[in-house]
């Protein structure tokens, strides 16, 4: 599980690697490296896309209910600040990117701090370098 530390390097996390790590998924050590020491932000619907990653797990793995709550009780462990987004900026974004609204924030966000955005989305992803080479 990474770990804050005091550094500059700022990094935006998105649900699909946040969930990658809580719920011991196949990815979790990889994304695990590369958040490792940086200053983690995410926009404020993280947690409730957290919440619906956790409510899908939990009607597709009933026999796992108790292990399920208990990783998703564990998610605030991995300290991200939750950051508020410009709404209009995000709509154009993702008017602009062809992605949906949640995935703009972060890459809103990923723009404002020029910030590496780590995801599992293969959409977000793409956005993400699509835009880092403008």
């Amino acid at each position: 599980m990474p770990t804050a530390s005091a550094t500059n390097t700022v990094k935006i996390v998105d649900a699909s690697a946040l969930a990658a790590i809580v719920f011991g998924e196949a990815e979790a050590e990889a994304i695990g490296m590369r958040l490792e020491g940086a200053r983690l932000l995410a926009p404020s619907l993280l947690d409730f896309e957290m919440a619906s990653i956790c409510l899908k797990k939990l009607r597709h793995e009933k026999t796992q209910r108790g292990q399920v709550l208990t990783a998703y009780a564990e998610r605030d462990r991995i300290r991200i600040k939750r950051v508020p987004v410009d709404f209009d900026d995000v709509l154009e974004l993702a008017i602009q990117a062809g992605i949906t609204a949640y995935d703009a924030s972060y890459l809103w966000l990923s723009r404002l701090h020029k910030a590496e955005l780590v995801s599992l989305d293969k959409s977000l992803n793409s956005a993400f370098l699509s835009d880092v080479g403008r």
